[in-house]
């Protein structure tokens, strides 16, 4: 239940909503903006405080809080967030010139990975860190993070089969999670060059093969999540392909794909060793994918993945690329918006990585994770939205929309040749939905530019004589 989320986050102690005063709404409030540094929705807040507290009474606090200078606001509407207001030096600024907010606890482990390795106490696997782990009973994740992030990937196809949303934003999720996951893993592509890559099947010219197989087999790993979202989950099947899509022709043994390793392996700058003996690696896998199969909410188990499948090291390489792929199973399946990985500090992920390699320690992975789901989550925005009240319509009638759209640019049309065309094709449709068919068409044209006319199969030579015809008839 909703008041569950702040007596497990906040220790608030359990009252009616009567009984607590302003001073400790005004407590509480801090108390789960600290726990999101990212800030948040009213909605977020006000599902901690379940019955305790209307919006209406928590819109009022906030404003207080933000008149003592205690809370700050971004957004507008029903975008808005509100964010705890810091000290100006709280965050750190990576060599990408990102400023991603951090926790105390982030911090201190951030310290401690500052000293030189030879100071490092050298640790090797710690099996305890993945056995006392008990699914839906310990989380990684709080109840408020959890909604956060719930509320944050809402699309409109959450009631729709697994992967339709996927499918529906996949050219540039695509484009999106190859590049961010390859840039993690040192590739020096640009977006462009991914871009062009993927599209046009043209690898950079100053650019090292290895570096194009690794983008290209992102997008074969990206397609297989995608396409078998009803089939896949965290299980052997699923993990080992996945790998094996990752590291084509990427080993130097090539039967080492999607294989488990069998020999003992180092990780570069840190002290951690993990396991070494087969048959632990082996029986260790399969409790991680148990584990992780049993936990119910999707982002648990997404972090889940992303912290015990590096930390187990369980191939020979191409691990971390495992582990980002996998994380974005739980959220295909239920249509959750993707997580990927935009403007994440290489820095910063390593970071959060040995963090828990050395210390198993997930806070600074954790606020890593979530920054970067919000990131992503705001990538997809504009689709989003687009997918709201008119959507069902508009997927009902994509296939007629794309059809007449691509056919009064092949033709060059004006705004009034364009009219009366929707007009007459309009009239072949139910009587309710002709009104309702034209102006989204309509309005699709006028949206149209030249980044996004692709989407209708249109080659550029044709949606340069359209977009000069339209100009030069426009009334």
């Amino acid at each position: 239940m909703a008041h569950n989320i702040v007596n497990l986050s906040l220790n608030i102690p359990t009252m009616s909503k009567h009984q607590i005063s302003v001073e400790q709404e005004l407590v509480a409030i801090k108390n789960i903006l600290q726990q999101l540094p990212g800030g948040t929705s009213i909605e977020t807040i006000q599902s901690a405080f379940g019955a305790r507290a209307s919006v209406r009474t928590l819109q009022r606090r906030l404003a207080e809080l933000q008149k003592q200078g205690v809370v700050t606001v971004s957004g507008q509407k029903r975008s808005t967030l509100y964010h705890l207001a810091q000290p100006a030096d709280t965050s750190p600024v990576e060599k990408t010139g990102v400023v991603l907010p951090l926790s105390a606890e982030s911090k201190a482990i951030r310290k401690k990975l500052g000293q030189p390795v030879g100071n490092r106490i050298p640790v090797g696997y710690n099996i305890n860190f993945l056995t006392s782990y008990r699914p839906n009973t310990d989380s990684y994740l709080t109840a408020v993070e959890k909604a956060k992030l719930q509320d944050l990937g809402k699309t409109a196809r959450l009631d729709q089969p697994a992967g339709t949303y996927a499918r529906e934003i996949l050219q540039r999720l695509l484009i999106d999670l190859s590049w961010n996951s390859s840039r993690l893993e040192g590739n020096t592509y640009s977006l462009l060059d991914t871009q062009r890559l993927l599209s046009q099947g043209k690898a950079a010219d100053n650019k090292t093969a290895a570096e194009a197989q690794m983008i290209l087999n992102h997008k074969d790993a990206i397609e297989f999540i995608v396409d078998a979202a009803n089939e896949i989950g965290f299980n052997r099947y699923t993990i080992t392909n996945l790998h094996a899509f990752l590291s084509n022709n990427l080993l130097p043994d090539p039967a080492a794909s999607g294989r488990l390793r069998t020999f003992g392996v180092g990780i570069t700058h840190s002290v951690y060793t993990p396991l070494g003996i087969p048959q632990q690696i082996e029986e260790m896998f399969d409790l991680m994918l148990q584990k992780a199969d049993q936990i119910e909410n999707p982002f648990e188990q997404a972090f889940f993945i992303m912290v015990q499948l590096p930390y187990l090291q369980p191939f020979d390489d191409v691990n971390k690329r495992v582990s980002r792929l996998a994380a974005n199973i739980p959220l295909n399946k239920l249509n959750l918006a993707p997580l990927a990985f935009v403007d994440v500090p290489d820095d910063l992920y390593i970071q959060g990585l040995l963090g828990v390699y050395e210390l198993n320690r997930v806070e600074l992975l954790k606020d890593v994770f979530i920054w970067a789901y919000e990131r992503s989550a705001l990538r997809y925005s504009t689709i989003r939205q687009s997918l709201g009240e008119p959507d069902a319509f508009r997927l009902q009638y994509r296939e007629e929309m794309r059809a007449l759209i691509a056919v009064i640019i092949m033709h060059a049309m004006s705004p009034g040749q364009a009219n009366e065309t929707i007009k007459t094709y309009a009239e072949r449709l139910a009587q309710e939905d002709r009104a309702k068919f034209s102006e989204v068409v309509q309005t699709e044209l006028l949206s149209l530019h030249d980044g996004n006319f692709a989407r209708y199969r249109i080659r550029p030579s044709q949606f340069d004589a359209w977009k000069k015809a339209w100009a030069m008839n426009k009334q």
